[in-house]
């Protein structure tokens, strides 16, 4: 079986040898002539190489090089040569295109295939042309010639040959872009058939007769470009003549080795054509597709891209290198693979061998691979009980962030009805005597913010109730028409007395639904009292109810403030408050309205935009038990926040010594601190601190309270802007807060508050606070009054204040007609301003508070200086020296000269 086996390996190798070997015979070869004009330079050099090369590749061609040394009777003889030997396919770099045309023609009516590389022929009698566009050389080379002169100078071409196709497209291209610009001289054309001497002659010769001649050398090729270099080097003129040339070849003293060096500026890549000369000729041999026109790119190489384009051209050469090496070792391996015949067999054994072996090695493999889905497995699911578990976790924290938000809220939201209780009463309690008419109104505040407390306590049992399922509806059919104008009916009262134009549009006289109207009733009151809350004075709010077979909607639509995106997104969250401080509905209600409308099976939406409004869509579906007949009498529910805010006869007005601006948003709190504080200070009371700011910078007042969490600004960014800005750095600031949190009192303190008070707060401690404040205030300024030119012991804010309007005063100290206007218009205050500042901070005038500066001036210059009585007099501003003497005697008892002698 071994033998047999044997044996027939060894057919089926000769069989694979007989077939190769016949295969080889059987492919054609051709014969490919190429004409040179040329091969003393190292382009035509590389032209050469690039082909041999890609000849590697394409073991069915051949190549036959003729060079005709630049003489074109030798070429012309050559490629008839060619013709005649035959050749598969000729190949043409032709010296004169004019005069080896007629051959070339003759080549290709003979029907070999004519490839021209590198110089154009001026007929179409020929198969493909290769080879980069000349006129696009020469135009990349004027456009290049432009940027280096910046569009002024003088510039001189250098050619090789008058003849040529390459020197006529090159001078073409290069003469029509400089001809664009009016500010570049084009010189002259130096082009004839010479040599490297010769030209180097002409150049020196017409150089050195101007050196002036030329800012700019365009050389039709790199060595032309050499030579101008050198003769340019020779007459010392090589630093303010710029040099461009064409080719752009590897190597030493080549183009990119000449622009690296810095000998000349640029050269115009040019390339050879080598490889795709010999890649067109593979396809027309092979009768495949061909492109009959081949252009080649070009660029211009600088300064700039040079060392690119020469670590890309290394790298193409390393790989043609390499290619070689490969060809090399192919050939090496070809011959060791007829030695190799012999162990054919055994290895056939091995091979054996190898894939016993590695039927056992896919065994093992496949028990690896079950091993690894299996682990695989396992870990996907340790990894889900790990995901589960952070989601868990993540949940908890998340329930645990928000039960400390809602009870962070829910206390803040029953602090304010709390201190409008507690507040009253102490007062109440303090008072020896009581008003009956104050008594009455007080106890009416109380009772309504303690009916505000209870609401507060059922919406947090009724939503405990949702949130434990066990809220249940009592359906029972009503007319939904007049249920809401009913509602819409409690608010006119309050829309009359605030303006506002409450309308309920419904198209229908009546509708019966099936509803729980204790709980809707909630929830439209829930949210039109909302909409007033929000809608200021002389507004409007529309409710609106439509139907269709499917459902119900009613439109509650208001102008008021409106929502950003982000409060009307998170509108329906417990307690959520928005960036500017204030709470949409009362932390409760619009969350248990829309738990009540699940219930129903209906939704709740809004639609809103700062600053233009607020609309709440209620959708209520129509359920096909509905029951047109047998309406039930709906009972009347009371609204006990309806009813007007409760309004104190204010006294007359006082005029006290001290100013307060009270900054509160509730209206009863707002109201009755008023009430209050204006029995022994001047008040003045607003709900907002942007309004708070207006009316501090218009009365400067003696102390401010402000309340913390405010609609836009709120307390703690108001206090900073007051201590931040010298006009009312000197102002106290009392703020209070439901805030009462120990980081919150801190934060306070560090924006500047001189006292913080949390709410519910004792009415005879706030009063104690602000006495105590302005006694504080009113003895500093006492301290202080006397020491004008000292004040190194008053807070940092005011001292700056002060060293600023002394050295105001120092500016202007020797002008006469000096005034208080000037000073506070250089201070960018208003004169009111400026008199309430210093006399705040120094219990002085203005007018006062200079003249002793003036004093304590003049005091200094008599005892310190030798200047005259007049010369003091005039440099504090004095109109005459006896007037001057006049002040002091008043000032001091004592005339200047008394003063100085004493």
């Amino acid at each position: 079986m071994k033998k047999y086996t044997s044996s027939h390996c060894w057919l089926f190798v000769l069989i694979l040898l007989i077939c190769g070997s016949c295969q080889s015979n059987e492919k054609q070869h051709f014969r490919i002539g190429f004409s040179q004009c040329g091969m003393d330079d190292r382009w035509r050099e590389e032209m050469v190489e690039g082909m041999n090369r890609e000849l590697s590749f394409y073991p069915e061609l051949s190549m036959i090089l003729k060079d005709s040394k630049w003489n074109n009777q030798t070429q012309y003889a050559q490629i008839e040569e060619l013709i005649n030997l035959p050749v598969d396919l000729l190949i043409v770099s032709p010296n004169d295109s004019k005069l080896l045309e007629p051959v070339i023609t003759k080549a290709y009516q003979k029907g070999i295939p004519v490839l021209v590389v590198d110089r154009r022929v001026f007929s179409d009698q020929f198969t493909a042309f290769v080879g980069a566009n000349n006129l696009v050389v020469g135009q990349h080379a004027g456009e290049y010639a432009n940027i280096l002169l910046n569009g002024h100078g003088r510039v001189l071409e250098v050619g090789f040959g008058p003849r040529t196709a390459p020197a006529i497209g090159r001078h073409n291209g290069f003469h029509s872009v400089i001809q664009k610009y009016p500010h570049i001289q084009y010189v002259d054309y130096l082009n004839k058939d010479w040599a490297d001497k010769d030209l180097r002659e002409a150049l020196t010769q017409k150089l050195s007769k101007n050196p002036n001649l030329t800012d700019l050398i365009f050389a039709h090729n790199d060595r032309c470009a050499l030579i101008a270099y050198d003769v340019c080097k020779n007459l010392g003129i090589e630093k303010k003549v710029k040099f461009i040339g064409v080719d752009g070849l590897v190597g030493n003293n080549l183009g990119l080795d000449l622009v690296k060096k810095g000998i000349i500026n640029a050269t115009i890549l040019y390339p050879t054509g080598g490889e795709e000369s010999i890649r067109i000729a593979a396809k027309i041999l092979r009768k495949q597709a061909f492109e009959k026109e081949n252009e080649l790119f070009t660029s211009v190489i600088d300064a700039q891209n040079v060392n690119i384009m020469l670590a890309q051209l290394n790298k193409l050469k390393e790989q043609h290198a390499d290619i070689e090496r490969q060809a090399t070792r192919i050939k090496d391996l070809t011959k060791i693979f007829s030695s190799q015949q012999a162990v054919l067999y055994l290895s056939f054994f091995f091979l054996i061998l190898l894939l016993l072996l590695g039927a056992v090695l896919f065994y093992l493999f496949r028990d690896r691979q079950e091993s690894n889905v299996r682990l695989s497995e396992q870990n996907e699911a340790i990894l889900n009980q790990k995901n589960e578990i952070e989601r868990i976790s993540l949940l908890a924290k998340q329930a645990t962030e928000d039960k400390l938000r809602f009870y962070s809220y829910i206390s803040h939201e029953f602090r304010t009805p709390l201190s409008l209780i507690l507040t009253p009463t102490q007062d109440i309690l303090h008072r020896k005597t009581l008003d009956a008419r104050e008594t009455r109104q007080a106890f009416l505040l109380i009772q309504k913010n303690a009916n505000r407390l209870l609401r507060l306590v059922d919406q947090l049992l009724e939503l405990r109730k949702v949130d434990s399922g066990k809220m249940e509806l009592n359906r029972q059919q009503h007319d939904l028409v007049s249920f809401i104008k009913d509602i819409v009916n409690d608010f006119q009262v309050k829309a009359k007395s605030q303006q506002i134009d409450l309308q309920f549009i419904c198209p229908f006289k009546t509708l019966p639904f099936s509803f729980d109207a204790e709980k809707l009733d909630k929830v439209f009151f829930n949210i039109i009292s909302n909409a007033f809350k929000y809608t200021p004075d002389g507004g409007a709010i529309h409710i609106s109810l439509l139907k269709n077979v499917e459902k119900l909607e009613i439109l509650i639509a208001d102008n008021g403030i409106g929502m950003t995106q982000e409060e009307k997104e998170r509108a329906f969250d417990l307690f959520y408050r928005g960036n500017q401080n204030i709470s949409l509905g009362t932390g409760l209600g619009l969350a248990l309205s829309r738990e009540f409308l699940t219930l129903h099976q209906g939704e709740i939406e809004v639609e809103s935009q700062k600053g233009k409004g607020t609309t709440f869509k209620i959708i209520l579906p129509m359920l096909a038990s509905e029951d047109i007949e047998g309406i039930s009498q709906m009972p009347h529910y009371t609204k006990e926040d309806i009813e007007p805010t409760v309004v104190v006869d204010t006294p007359a007005v006082q005029h006290h010594e001290n100013t307060l601006v009270l900054i509160e948003d509730n209206p009863d709190l707002r109201l009755f601190l008023k009430q209050k504080l204006q029995q022994f200070y001047n008040v003045v009371s607003v709900e907002t601190a942007e309004a708070g700011w207006t009316e501090i910078l218009s009365n400067i007042p003696d102390l401010i309270i402000s309340d913390v969490m405010l609609p836009g600004m709120d307390g703690f960014s108001l206090t900073q802007k007051i201590k931040n800005d010298f006009r009312s750095s000197h102002i106290p600031v009392i703020l209070l807060t439901a805030k009462g949190q120990t980081e919150n009192q801190i934060e306070g303190t560090r924006a500047g508050a001189d006292a913080y008070i949390p709410k519910p707060f004792n009415q005879q401690f706030l009063e104690e606070k602000i006495k105590g404040l302005l006694d504080n205030r009113d003895r500093m300024r006492r301290r202080f009054s006397g020491e004008i030119t000292n004040p190194s012991q008053i807070q940092k804010g005011e001292r700056k204040f002060l060293v600023e309007f002394e050295l105001l005063l120092e500016k202007h100290l020797t002008e006469s007609t000096l005034s208080v206007e000037k000073l506070s218009r250089e201070l960018g205050m208003s004169r009111v301003q400026l008199f309430r500042k210093i006399s705040a901070l120094t219990n002085k005038n203005v007018t006062d508070y200079i003249a002793d500066f003036k004093l304590l001036k003049a005091k200094a210059l008599l005892k310190e200086s030798d200047k005259t009585i007049s010369e003091i007099a005039y440099e504090l501003g004095f109109n005459n020296p006896s007037y001057f003497t006049t002040f002091f005697k008043q000032k001091t008892h004592q005339t200047p000269s008394e003063w100085r002698n004493s």
